[in-house]
């Protein structure tokens, strides 16, 4: 009886070590020292993710993930996606993230104003992309972060990138204001640009459209500091102040040299910029001049923006950038 009660404990304790092993192996820490991306290919099975994830360090044995995740998982199925795996996730996680389908999100991002030259130049430089993409036509492009994922082709992420761009116009040009000076998508895309090249102060765009907008209905020429650069840089900054010769140069984009608005935009709007034309503040300025602060003063008449230019002078000279 004595012998027939120590194998009993014995099988029990055996059992108990098991219990521990199998407990241990699925729930305690991994074997990964540190943050890996897995890529889980569409159509994979439970048994070639599992192979995936031994080969990237994840697993310690394929075979044992598997056994261990038909008997104690919950069997759904294995999703495609790329996957973050933290250090030392255990079997259990890991089986739990590759089932989620939360799979890693990359983001390519476009800020408002961006011209075309730069945003080529961004899509190029992005290594998760492939294949070629052509410079964009300015102005053909959305400003926002774009999901992609790794492997995409740059002209597909582009594509989508200009395609947010017509369906973004074409919504805000249904809700325009009548009256403006501004007959298609195209020239409202153009002074948008402007607008976002002269304020990154959203407070005031729609009164810095309101400038333009009023300077267009009586003829006055737009004067705008950043269609001069464009021709000489194709909107990368210029990094020097304006020459006297660039001021007067009739290139097509030169609004100090001719009335109306330049031949093309001069960079690529985003939508808040495209609805501040499209829908200006009710206001009857014509000037404005940076304030000091990042933002603009703003006059209706000549006298009154000369006497804030003034005032803006004193300042520069007062900082010692004059």
């Amino acid at each position: 009886m004595r012998k027939r009660g120590r194998t009993g404990l014995m099988l029990v304790g055996l059992c108990l070590l098991a219990v521990i092993i199998i407990f241990r192996g699925w729930v305690g820490p991994g074997p990964l020292d540190k943050p890996v991306v897995v890529t889980i290919a569409e159509g994979a099975t439970l048994t070639s993710a599992a192979r995936q994830l031994e080969k990237a360090g994840v697993v310690r044995s394929a075979s044992r993930f598997v056994r261990f995740a038909q008997i104690l998982g919950n069997h759904r199925p294995v999703m495609a996606g790329e996957y973050r795996i933290a250090a030392h996730l255990s079997a259990r996680a890991v089986l739990r993230t590759i089932q989620s389908g939360k799979s890693v999100v990359r983001l390519l991002t476009i800020p408002e104003g961006m011209p075309s030259i730069l945003v080529h130049e961004r899509l190029m430089a992005n290594d998760d992309l492939t294949g070629p993409a052509p410079v964009p036509v300015e102005g053909s492009v959305l400003p926002d972060s774009y999901s992609y994922d790794k492997g995409d082709t740059r002209a597909s992420v582009l594509q989508r990138m200009q395609d947010e761009m017509t369906r973004t116009l074409d919504d805000l040009w249904a809700t325009r204001q009548s009256g403006l000076p501004i007959q298609t998508k195209r020239e409202a895309v153009i002074l948008a640009s402007i607008v976002e090249k002269e304020t990154g102060k959203a407070s005031e765009r729609r009164t810095v459209a309101a400038v333009y907008i009023n300077r267009l209905k009586v003829g006055m020429r737009l004067q705008a500091d950043p269609t001069v650069i464009y021709p000489v840089t194709k909107g990368k900054p210029l990094g020097r102040r304006i020459l006297r010769s660039e001021l007067r140069a009739d290139n097509g984009y030169n609004t100090y040299a001719r009335a109306g608005l330049p031949e093309g935009p001069i960079a690529n709007p985003g939508r808040d910029a495209i609805a501040a034309v499209l829908d200006p503040a009710d206001s009857k300025a014509l000037y404005f001049v940076a304030d000091g602060t990042g933002g603009h003063v703003f006059a209706n008449t000549l006298a009154e923006h000369n006497a804030n230019v003034a005032k803006w002078y004193a300042l520069r000279r007062q900082r010692g950038d004059m």
